[in-house]
């Protein structure tokens, strides 16, 4: 396996859904490469960052001026 066939199955790795045959080949790359290493925990870290923005709770004055502009005259032709 390459660098480049490595980086595009980071994200089936860290779902866990990758091929056995898949698994072993991108592990065993790792486990030679020290640059893909390095890439693999940085993209895990920005994952598990990005994760927790997706928890920050709207401000309900936020929330509210989106709901009214969600139901607003979106797209209308009229």
């Amino acid at each position: 396996m390459t660098c480049r066939e490595a980086i595009e199955v980071l994200a089936d790795y860290l779902e866990s859904t990758l091929s056995p045959a898949e698994l072993e080949k991108l592990e065993a790359h790792l486990r030679e490469c020290a640059p893909c290493r390095a890439y693999l925990a940085t993209y895990k870290r920005t994952a598990e960052l990005a994760a927790k923005v997706n928890r920050v709770e709207m401000p309900p004055e936020v929330r509210r001026r989106l709901r009214d502009f969600l139901s607003g005259p979106l797209g209308s032709t009229s």
